[in-house]
């Protein structure tokens, strides 16, 4: 276990449960380290993406899914190495919240959402999509 200071307090991290960005997000390409938080409640809606390497910067996330998002997108060969994704490697997309003016509407950014893969913690933020978007009812 490690102490790391968060903007949630000091926090103790598993190695194991934190997620790589070989090459950072945009805009912040030096914070490579992330560990994903939420509230103690069963099915938490809102995630936090903490920085492990600038305790500062904490994004908040939400499933794609939960917005009944599902994308069909590609990754080049190049990405899916950045992430050592294989054949049969689950895949999360998480989107980025934002609220653009203090009084405004929170909104997702479905345009790049984080690709994460689920074994080998590895993840990418696919920029600029220009895939399908299918809007479905999550039920």
């Amino acid at each position: 276990m490690q102490t790391v200071p968060t903007r949630f307090g000091e926090l103790q991290i598993d190695p194991d449960t934190v997620l790589t960005f070989p090459r950072g997000l945009p805009g912040f390409e030096g914070c490579q380290r992330y560990k994903l938080l939420h509230e103690d409640k069963p099915d938490p809606k809102v995630l936090w993406l903490q920085s492990l390497d600038e305790p500062d910067l904490v994004l908040s996330v939400v499933s794609s899914e939960l917005l009944g998002l599902n994308y069909q997108i590609q990754l080049s060969d190049d990405e899916c190495a950045q992430i050592d994704l294989q054949p049969g490697d689950e895949v999360t997309l998480l989107l980025i919240l934002a609220r653009p003016e203090a009084d405004g509407d929170i909104r997702a950014n479905t345009v790049s959402p984080l690709v994460l893969n689920a074994r080998s913690r590895l993840g990418l933020q696919k920029v600029g999509l220009q895939a399908d978007i299918v809007f479905r009812n999550p039920a």
